[in-house]
């Protein structure tokens, strides 16, 4: 062989080299879907510190109306990502990333925020009701009618931060509660589809002092999906992701170091 075909094989070996080695350390994209009475910037915390481990994030503006319709928004940004993905849903959110990852198989890890994790035919009302403890009906405001017939559901401002961010700094709750973004009430009645959670691994992260959707049925849900690893957090609202990114990100990062494996 000669001297110049030599270095042409040690060149193209060292490229095929770093090209895996690329390939090994290539970071899965983290996509962010709020829930109710919450909006995008409720993960900046989380995001903060993803973005500073070298993550990709994109946070999804969840519309809010309908499972179905909701998971078919947030499967068309699933679709435009190149790369592995962690889809990371918080409360309502949950129900909307467990149908939206069916048929994406660029989606390696789910993780739930306070999030539900519905069975086929499920809602979310029927599961913030299968074990006491959720005190959101009563805080809710009058309902806003809409064009179509339907509802959406605002908490009041005076009663949000007990309610939904009772471990939140009160101005930042307050602030929280002007900028709710609403839900269709329809949407929290309406029966989930086929689970992905069966499919793709999960983690559950939540607060123990969770007056939306009850710490029992969250431990409940955690054990039927398998959850990989699952997080209590002692004393810690709804709205674990604002009042502990830390540890929120934390375990979206566990969930994204097992992709690689």
């Amino acid at each position: 062989m000669s001297h110049l075909s030599r270095v042409f094989f040690a060149l193209a070996a060292g490229a095929m080299m770093f090209a895996g080695q690329a390939m090994a350390e290539q970071k899965p994209t983290i996509v962010l879907v709020h829930g109710a009475f919450a909006e995008t910037n409720s993960w900046n915390g989380v995001i903060k510190d993803l973005e500073a481990d070298g993550y990709p994030v994109v946070g999804a503006a969840n519309p809010l109306r309908s499972v179905k319709g909701d998971a078919q928004y947030v499967g068309s940004i699933l679709s435009s990502i190149k790369g592995p993905v962690v889809l990371v849903g918080h409360s309502y959110g949950g129900s909307v990333i467990s149908t939206a990852a069916t048929g994406h198989d660029n989606v390696k890890a789910l993780v739930f925020v306070a999030a539900f994790a519905p069975e086929a035919g499920e809602t979310a009302v029927d599961l913030s009701g299968k074990f006491p403890g959720s005190t959101l009906g009563p805080t809710l405001a009058p309902p806003v009618d809409l064009p179509d017939g339907g509802h959406d559901l605002y908490i009041d401002q005076t009663k949000f931060r007990d309610q939904f961010a009772a471990d939140v700094p009160k101005a930042q709750a307050k602030l929280m509660a002007a900028d709710q973004r609403p839900i269709a009430e329809a949407a929290l009645k309406e029966p989930a589809g086929a689970p992905a959670w069966k499919d793709i691994p999960s983690w559950f992260v939540y607060g123990d002092a969770d007056k939306n959707i009850p710490a029992a049925a969250q431990a409940w849900m955690a054990k039927r999906a398998g959850s990989k690893d699952t997080v209590v957090v002692k004393g810690a609202s709804h709205v674990v992701m604002v009042s502990h990114p830390d540890t929120v990100a934390r375990l979206i990062e566990e969930a994204a170091r097992a992709t690689n494996h």
